[in-house]
């Protein structure tokens, strides 16, 4: 090596040595004031503190002295994060949602963030709401942990879970003790010819013939509280294929659901009818002492407690034709708005929520008979040692619906259907088509 060469390479080897030592004192200098470290910008993410986030959420049937305190708990164990909670009342609470959801996508009126929804109502909220993300609970895990039904309602045609089940409800059959037993009965049959056989038999009238004590309430649509569910449940108990894949085409005029139909409305007519659309409405029959057996959810225990706490009475499943049994749902679930602004700590507050109704259920328990019953598999020996809820411990896995999407509407075209048939002397066939055509008018709307 010539001394020019050895001379420049001495010169660069130093400044390399310059620029380490530079450069060590400036990272050393940075970490000892506390300097953060530079940002992430690799498209990876870092994982920050939550700070100042607040969520809205509208329930219904609890008082903010059943969930304050899971929401406290939540709240310690999640620093940063508040919870609003508000609950709604019930009448016009699903007119009230939508509209708030609607102007919240085209204005910046506020929407909650975490509300709840009917296990019917998927089709047409779903674009309003965001999917449970897969990073909170995936669709193997929701399969497991909830009944079969939870899943089949609560996901929509894009393939995307919306919501988590609150509760398994639906209808089961309340009945009287004391007219049972005057019967010769100490249950309901569950066999559905013998359940209405012990029906007429429980069924009395004056010598007028009018029905003073009736065996069953069904076959008109105005005075009887569930008249629209109970017709579902018959439509799919007579294995009706009602609603199709895209959910805006409703088949109301097949044979099942015209069998269906003319089933539930027999009840009503002719000389042995057990039940007519003068009479009282079948919760004050009920409370009266004049009606044997009725279709409900569990919380219309609530209401015959208050009303008539003199009445003896119990809740078991419903009848069922063959031994493929179908029991019919009537729930709700929690859902999270596609404009929440924190999307995934809603998702992770509605999962606490979930993993924790025995807690929920316990503070329910201390201002009416019973909680919500549980959603949860695993807490299904639960729901069999309460006298009120044991029922749907048998009916949850068996449970059947169908997506209506705007439930409020067919309801109110299939209870008008009913009356045509029963008081206009209308043809069953000609009242079903016209509501056929009327629901799936307003599906094609409602459920895009």
């Amino acid at each position: 090596m010539n001394p020019k060469t050895k001379k420049l390479l001495m010169t660069l080897v130093g400044i390399l040595i310059f620029l380490i030592f530079v450069l060590a004192i400036v990272l050393l200098s940075g970490r000892g004031n506390g300097n953060p470290p530079p940002p992430n910008n690799g498209g990876g993410s870092t994982t920050q503190p939550v700070s100042n986030v607040e969520l809205t959420y509208w329930g219904l049937w609890e008082p903010a002295s059943v969930m304050q305190p899971i929401i406290d708990e939540f709240e310690a164990e999640n620093p940063g994060v508040t919870i609003l909670y508000s609950q709604q009342a019930f009448t016009n609470y699903e007119g009230r949602l939508y509209t708030r959801l609607q102007q919240a996508q085209a204005s910046s009126e506020p929407a909650p963030d975490i509300f709840r929804i009917n296990n019917t109502w998927t089709p047409r909220y779903y674009n309003y709401l965001t999917p449970l993300p897969t990073t909170i609970m995936d669709s193997t895990t929701y399969a497991e942990r909830f009944y079969p039904i939870a899943i089949k309602d609560f996901t929509a045609k894009d393939g995307n879970i919306y919501a988590m089940p609150w509760e398994i409800d639906g209808l089961a059959v309340f009945y009287n003790k004391q007219l049972l037993s005057s019967s010769g009965y100490q249950e309901p049959p569950t066999n559905w010819d013998s359940f209405i056989e012990a029906a007429k038999k429980m069924t009395t009238r004056n010598e007028a013939g009018q029905i003073l004590t009736s065996g069953l309430a069904m076959g008109t649509a105005e005075n009887i509280s569930h008249s629209a569910d109970i017709l579902s449940y018959l439509m799919l108990l007579n294995g009706a294929d009602i609603m199709d894949s895209t959910y805006t085409v409703a088949n109301l005029t097949s044979d099942s659901v015209i069998t269906a139909t003319t089933i539930y409305t027999e009840f009503s007519q002719g000389e042995d009818a057990i039940w007519t659309s003068d009479l009282r409405n079948d919760l004050e029959m009920f409370y009266a002492g004049k009606l044997a057996m009725m279709f409900a959810p569990s919380w219309r225990a609530f209401d015959i407690i208050k009303a008539a706490p003199s009445i003896e009475f119990g809740i078991t499943v419903l009848p069922q034709l063959n031994n493929n049994p179908v029991y019919y749902p009537m729930y709700w679930g929690d859902g999270v708005s596609s404009s929440c602004k924190n999307p995934d700590i809603a998702w992770k507050f509605i999962k606490y929520l979930v993993d924790n109704q025995e807690k929920i259920f316990s503070n329910s328990s201390q201002i009416r008979a019973f909680g919500e019953p549980y959603s949860l598999v695993s807490l299904s020996s639960k729901l069999e040692s309460n006298p009120y809820i044991k029922a749907y411990a048998t009916m949850a896995p068996y449970m059947q619906s169908w997506s209506m999407g705007d439930q409020g509407f067919v309801e109110r075209s299939l209870r008008q259907a009913v009356t045509e048939i029963v008081e206009d002397n209308k043809s069953i066939k000609s009242a079903m088509e016209n509501a056929q055509r009327d629901i799936n008018d307003q599906l094609a709307e409602s459920n895009k």
